[in-house]
Parts: structure tokens; sequence; C-alpha cells
């Protein structure tokens, strides 16, 4: 059997509840009062980059849309912010997909690093061409957390879909 070299073993099928469960939850940790920081790493838009690369038939640009329109009614933001953000890091996610699957998951965090650079620096745009403040240089690290953050991620959400290491001889998988 053919293996790629990032991945070790096959995974069973994603449950659609727990990946949309895994985006509902995100986005309600980004919604959490903690005083929103500029380099706090926007935990959605993570969740939707890695969905977007393993499920890209499931999660796509109009799932991204959808949640970026909730984000910015959240934070009382200017309409389409995080809606034309995050629309975007699902577009290159899919579009990059297939070629990021065969990498290491430490290469996928730096291949991924450049969405999230352009992710923030499109909200700061808009931010900016709408008459907002200037958050401070302490935004540029907020792509560099989320990438040093792929890592968890992976191992979080394909948790469930891990197969156990050895097989039983009463079960099929």
């Amino acid at each position: 059997m053919i293996m790629r070299p990032g991945q070790q073993q096959l995974l069973l099928p994603v449950n659609p509840v727990f990946v949309w469960g895994s985006l509902v939850v995100a986005l309600l940790l980004n919604m959490v009062p903690v005083g929103r920081a500029a380099w706090t790493p926007d935990l959605l838009a993570l969740v939707i980059v890695f969905w977007s690369v393993h499920q890209p038939t499931r999660i796509g640009i109009g799932v991204a849309f959808v949640f970026g329109l909730l984000m910015d009614v959240h934070q009382t933001a200017m309409l389409g912010q995080h809606a034309l953000s995050y629309t975007t890091l699902g577009f290159l996610a899919i579009m990059i997909h297939r070629r990021l699957l065969w990498f290491s998951v430490v290469s996928q965090a730096l291949q991924v690093l450049p969405l999230f650079a352009l992710s923030h620096a499109i909200e700061l745009a808009i931010r900016m061409v709408g008459g907002g403040i200037f958050p401070g240089w302490g935004f540029l690290i907020s792509p560099a957390v989320e990438a040093l953050l792929w890592p968890l991620a992976s191992v979080l959400l394909l948790a469930p879909q891990r197969r156990t290491p050895e097989p039983d001889a009463n079960r099929p998988l």
C-alpha cells in the first residue's frame, strides 16, 4: 500500500457532527470576552483552514463566509471584514490541499503561515480603509501563533479518526 510520508496510518471517515462541532467550538472560543489583544490567534480561522484542507468537499468557501459574517456581527466590525478574510483563507486552503497533505505536520505549519498572514493583512486593510485605528505591530505575531498551533490542531482534530494501532480479530477494521 502506498502511504503518504506525513501520514503513518489510515484514518477513519470523519464524522460530520464532529466537524461542525469543532467549528462551533472555535467560534465560541473566539467570542469569549478575554480582551482581544492584537497578537491573540484567530482559532476559527485555524479550524476553517484545517477542515478546508482535510475535508474540502464539506467545508468550503460558503461555510467560511457564513462564519465570517457571524464574527463580524459579534465583534461589531465592518460587515464583511472577517467574511472576506475567511473566504480567502478557505479558497487558498482548498487550492493547496492536495499538495499540503503530502508534507509532515511541521512543514504544513510553515506552508499555512502565509495564508494566515494574508488573512490578517486583509482584515487590517479593511479596518484601516473603514477608518479604524492601527492595532500596533503586535498583530504580526498572530499569524505565527496560528501556525504554531497547527500541529496541536492536527492532533486534536484528527484524533477521532485514528484507528487503533493493533487490529483486533473480532473487529473488521
